[in-house]
């Protein structure tokens, strides 16, 4: 069994929107992520993504609605809509995405 201290790893983390993977569950990896600013819309073409907000406020837009999340809350969404994860304050978060084979 693997113990992970997310307090540490994040602390090693200093790009924005560069997640890193910290362990792996079956065919998904866990990740942690800085966000800040805007990023650019995009799609997945082959993995479903969770995000955890573990600090501060995600804002995911897709093309027909938006959804907040704050600290506790996560976000799920399936393979290839359009996103564009933006953010007006810093944020941290744990992704979980399907491993690429």
């Amino acid at each position: 069994m693997d113990k992970v201290n997310l307090g540490e790893k994040l602390s090693l983390i200093e790009d924005f929107w560069s997640p890193k993977a910290v362990g792996a569950v079956n065919d998904f990896h866990v990740k942690l992520v800085k966000l800040k600013g805007e990023f650019v819309w995009h799609a997945h073409e082959v993995e479903d993504e969770l995000f955890l907000v573990l600090k501060g406020r995600l804002r995911m837009q897709f093309r027909d609605q938006e959804v907040a999340v704050g600290p506790g809350s996560s976000s799920s969404f399936r393979t290839r809509p359009s996103t564009d994860p933006s953010r007006t304050t810093r944020c941290t978060s744990s992704c979980w995405s399907l491993a690429r084979r």
